[in-house]
């Protein structure tokens, strides 16, 4: 009995220690052992009422709040808050263009002030509600995104290359074209960080630059960081099916915690709940691709890669949550330390991410690419990821980084924190 009464007093010690230090309940409540992922991002999706705005941003950014909270008691830590729209030609068709981006200076500065991040969605025709642009030339509305990404440090957005109806040849050019002005006309070239070129993207998805809204006004949904959670399953066993079990044991655990929480928190906010994209995405030297090395025992690009990611893809369709977005493997090169490194290293490719890409997520994602890039190559790059995505019926993106003033050769120099830096290969 005093045995047991002292280590009472000495847990009651410990406590009141970590409280004095400035300890959070959510970080006693996280075994630093339970390699457990942390939220990427709580996206709330709104319907965006530019004569209130401020109002309905700040209200929204209160409730965002609210659910932040929630997570963190449970003991997930939450890198980032994002506010998503509808397409942003729905809420801008009767601004001139010197207007509009007047509107998104001030918005971008309002998101800038208030710590959130935010996508305006993608570039539509505002006169017949088309994903795409008009036939026969650049999109007006396209070449607008362009210069409100360029005008601005936040806003992201996107142009559909495929969705259901088949897959927008017309929108490729202006796909194109974004890339093109954004590499000439933001910072390093930049900007093309917050654009993606999209194809069979459903809404509501958390993860950026290709989210937006449809009829999901006061909504809201979660995407995680969770290449950890996989690279120690992964490394658990060399056997494919019980990788694939260890998967969906593991993360499996988290995302039914974390969507029991987010449930709660919808009860407790007002807002609808809509879903967790599972995809475990990377950041740096929490790596996917040495999630994957881990279990192939070879370099990532190897034979065995593809069958890697595809045992990752089926674990996460058979974790039972409310899936929503991507929820699939993402290859980030440029986000992905191990990933970088492959691709300087000349073991990836275009091609052979776009074969990972028939069975997994994402498409073509933060290529770095010579500054002298044009838009004729360009545009077959996107139709291959568009004609990929529509043909198998799965969401795939591309974001491609032209850096101004770079050779093939070259080693990018970016100063951004959530990118790594790699060399740059040709265009072929």
């Amino acid at each position: 009995m005093k045995k047991h009464f002292s280590l009472l007093c000495a847990c009651v010690c410990v406590l009141a220690t970590a409280l004095a230090l400035g300890f959070s309940s959510a970080a006693l409540a996280a075994s630093p052992n339970d390699n457990r992922p942390k939220v990427r991002a709580i996206t709330a999706f709104i319907a965006l009422d530019r004569a209130h705005y401020q109002t309905q941003i700040a209200e929204t950014l209160a409730a965002l709040k609210k659910i932040k909270a929630a997570y963190e008691k449970a003991g997930f830590e939450v890198q980032t808050l994002r506010i998503t729209t509808q397409p942003f030609p729905e809420y801008t068709r009767n601004l001139s263009d010197e207007q509009a981006l007047a509107f998104f200076k001030q918005y971008d500065a309002l998101a800038e002030k208030d710590g959130f991040d935010a996508a305006i969605g993608p570039a539509i025709d505002s006169a017949t509600g088309r994903g795409n642009a008009h036939a026969g030339g650049d999109s007006h509305e396209a070449l607008l995104l362009a210069k409100i990404i360029a005008s601005t440090k936040i806003l992201e957005g996107s142009v559909v290359i495929a969705d259901d109806n088949g897959i927008h040849w017309d929108a490729i050019p202006s796909a194109a074209a974004v890339i093109h002005y954004l590499a000439e006309n933001s910072p390093n070239g930049l900007g093309n960080f917050r654009f993606a070129a999209i194809a069979m993207v459903p809404p509501n998805t958390p993860f950026y630059p290709a989210s937006y809204q449809v009829n999901g006004n006061h909504t809201f949904a979660v995407g995680l960081q969770s290449a950890n959670v996989v690279a120690t399953a992964l490394a658990s066993t060399t056997d494919p099916q019980k990788a694939q079990k260890a998967i969906e044991d593991s993360l499996g655990k988290w995302a039914q915690e974390i969507e029991a929480v987010s449930k709660r928190a919808a009860q407790e906010s007002g807002w609808r709940y809509t879903g967790i994209d599972l995809s475990p995405a990377p950041l740096k030297d929490i790596s996917i691709g040495g999630a994957i090395e881990n279990f192939t025992h070879q370099p990532l690009g190897s034979n065995g890669t593809l069958a890697a990611v595809a045992i990752i893809t089926r674990a996460l369709k058979n974790i039972r949550v409310t899936r929503t977005g991507y929820s699939g493997v993402m290859l980030p090169v440029l986000e992905d330390s191990v990933i970088a490194r492959r691709w300087s290293e000349g073991r990836l490719s275009l091609n052979s991410l776009l074969l990972d890409s028939s069975v997994c997520a994402t498409g073509l994602d933060v290529i770095p690419m010579p500054g002298d890039t044009t838009e004729a190559q360009i545009e077959p790059i996107l139709a291959d990821v568009a004609s990929l995505a529509y043909k198998w019926h799965k969401p795939l993106a591309a974001r491609l980084l032209p850096v101004k003033g770079k050779r093939a050769g070259e080693q990018t120099e970016f100063q951004d924190p959530f990118l790594v830096n790699a060399t740059i290969r040709p265009v072929r």
